[in-house]
């Protein structure tokens, strides 16, 4: 395969790169942890590495929405379709939403526990002023577990469409996020 040479103005930059794949590893992890944590008790109890995870997701994807306003993206390609554009978009607009939704649905639900939420055992973190009842704690609960989900089809369509680019088109597209 012949390699396009990559405009380094095309390249997210280092800090967006590290971002990226430092949240994609826990949001990966978290949706297989959340999804087998029934499979798993009794034998590993998954629920306190689940719950920081997420809030560690939570509070980086703050931190990459503010990086990314002031460090705006490279744009795409000129020659990419524009249904390709508006694919890309509507995914990544996708993925910041359920970067903050899926953790902050799950602070909501276990803020009305009597289980303690804490950062890996480091130190506390504060509940919400919620209770079992609440409209917000139930719809956090299924929420939760479907954009998870949601998100888990979405990261998968994301991965085929990186691979898509590379491998069928052999683009650029992948390499702008790569190491």
């Amino acid at each position: 395969m012949a390699s396009i040479p990559l405009n380094p103005q095309s390249r997210y930059d280092s800090v967006a790169r590290l971002l990226h794949w430092v949240i994609a590893t826990l949001v990966i992890l978290n949706i297989i942890g959340g999804l087998a944590h029934d499979a798993l008790e009794g034998i590993v109890n998954v629920m306190p590495l689940h719950k920081s995870t997420g809030i560690t997701v939570f509070f980086l994807t703050v931190l990459r929405i503010v990086w990314r306003l002031v460090n705006p993206p490279p744009p795409l390609p000129s020659n990419m379709a524009s249904w390709e554009k508006a694919a890309s978009h509507a995914t990544h607009a996708s993925f910041y939403l359920l970067m903050v939704l899926v953790p902050l649905t799950g602070w909501i639900m276990v803020s009305a526990g009597t289980r303690p939420l804490d950062w890996f055992g480091l130190f506390p973190i504060p509940k919400f002023g919620v209770t079992k009842g609440d409209a917000i704690v139930d719809i956090s609960g299924e929420g939760h577990e479907i954009l998870a989900i949601l998100f888990g089809v979405l990261a998968l369509i994301h991965i085929a469409a990186a691979l898509r680019h590379h491998f069928l088109l052999k683009d650029t597209i992948l390499r702008r996020m790569a190491g």
